[in-house]
């Protein structure tokens, strides 16, 4: 580990669909400050060294989260992760694991955002409030029961370390339904019923067998696993009021 300045070697996954039939590793060797983050040496790579290096970004502010790579083996946000740390290297860098690569550090995220829709991630309202009535107001202790679940950037480094999704593609995931809780959670909404198909279906919460790895590398510190957790609180709750009500007969 250096604190200092230098040059650090950077391995890199690449690929091309269209010239090669598997992923190979080439060597980049980069200068780097103190304040140098691994996106920068990608930047550095693909404007001075190679040009056809293809990659994800935006923000450089660990906002947008479309800079996630696996850096050393673990998923993390290539704009908030420093060289310092790992120099003089070699440093690691590949494609986000679980995910089909499209071109070297780039993922088909296809599998996330095709069932984002499922999650209903909106507020739904069963009447809704007049404008001339204002606002819907929450209390601060109302707007804290979302407050962490809310700070999702979809940077899918929670899918790259879920174990149960490289096994499982249509396992719902850790980001959807911690963003169904975020809903669920949210004083101003009424629509827990829409929501739970996503939660009670075989690869809804019930597929997460809570290794934890979501919540490890999220760098918002959302906690997916205790956003699943409440969830599988949620759909027990459901299923033991339906069944209650066929026992009572009444109509499922």
């Amino acid at each position: 580990m250096s604190d200092g300045s230098g040059q650090i070697d950077i391995l890199i996954s690449r690929y091309d669909p269209e010239r090669d039939d598997q992923p190979h590793t080439e060597r980049f060797t980069v200068p780097y400050q103190h304040d140098s983050s691994v996106l920068d040496a990608l930047l550095y790579i693909k404007d001075r060294i190679d040009g056809s290096l293809s990659f994800r970004w935006s923000c450089r502010m660990a906002i947008c989260g479309s800079c996630g790579k696996m850096i050393n083996g673990v998923p993390r946000l290539s704009c908030k992760t420093f060289l310092r740390d790992y120099a003089p290297g070699p440093l690691h860098i590949e494609a986000l694991h679980h995910f089909p690569v499209i071109k070297d550090l780039v993922v088909e995220q296809a599998g996330f955002l095709d069932k984002l829709p499922e999650a209903r991630p909106w507020l739904i309202r069963e009447q809704e409030q007049a404008l001339a009535d204002g606002p819907h107001r929450q209390s601060p202790r109302q707007r804290a029961r979302f407050a962490s679940t809310s700070a999702c950037i979809n940077c899918l480094l929670c899918y790259a370390a879920c174990p149960q999704y490289g096994m499982k593609p249509d396992f719902a995931g850790p980001a959807l339904l911690a963003l169904v809780e975020r809903y669920n959670a949210d004083s101003r909404d009424q629509g827990r019923a829409e929501r739970m198909p996503l939660i009670n279906a075989e690869d809804g919460v019930w597929s997460c067998t809570l290794v934890g790895n979501c919540s490890a590398v999220c760098p918002k510190g959302v906690d997916p696993a205790a956003a699943i957790n409440r969830n599988k609180l949620e759909s027990a709750k459901d299923y033991f009021l339906r069944f209650l009500k066929i026992g009572s007969g009444g109509a499922e």
